[in-house]
């Protein structure tokens, strides 16, 4: 029974990891506006994101899902944010800070 009890607790812990967002690759529908190293300005409106710190990305990009930023291109943004996840949005934040 402790054997079972093992084996379905690594298993868990592997199927969640697996199923982590990924900045990395979330991070990919970013670069256009916002540069592969995170560092582009963007319309002179939003600053280089390696800039912010991942809870000012974070809470930005959860701003963008619901129509309330500082930075002013929500319907740029809203098509991109919306579908992110609350984990997606930190993955990708802690991502961009990889990029500093």
């Amino acid at each position: 029974m402790k054997k079972l009890l093992i084996v379905s607790s690594v298993a868990a812990l592997l199927s969640t990891a697996a199923f982590a967002a990924d900045g990395a690759t979330i991070y990919k529908k970013c670069v256009a506006c916002h540069g592969a190293k995170a560092e582009k300005v963007f319309n002179n409106k939003v600053p280089a994101l390696t800039s912010l710190d991942a809870a000012a990305i974070e809470a930005a990009l959860k701003g963008y899902k619901t129509g309330a930023n500082k930075f002013g291109l929500g319907a740029m943004m809203k098509p991109i944010a919306t579908p992110m996840s609350d984990e997606d949005a930190k993955a990708v934040a802690e991502y961009i800070q990889t990029l500093k």
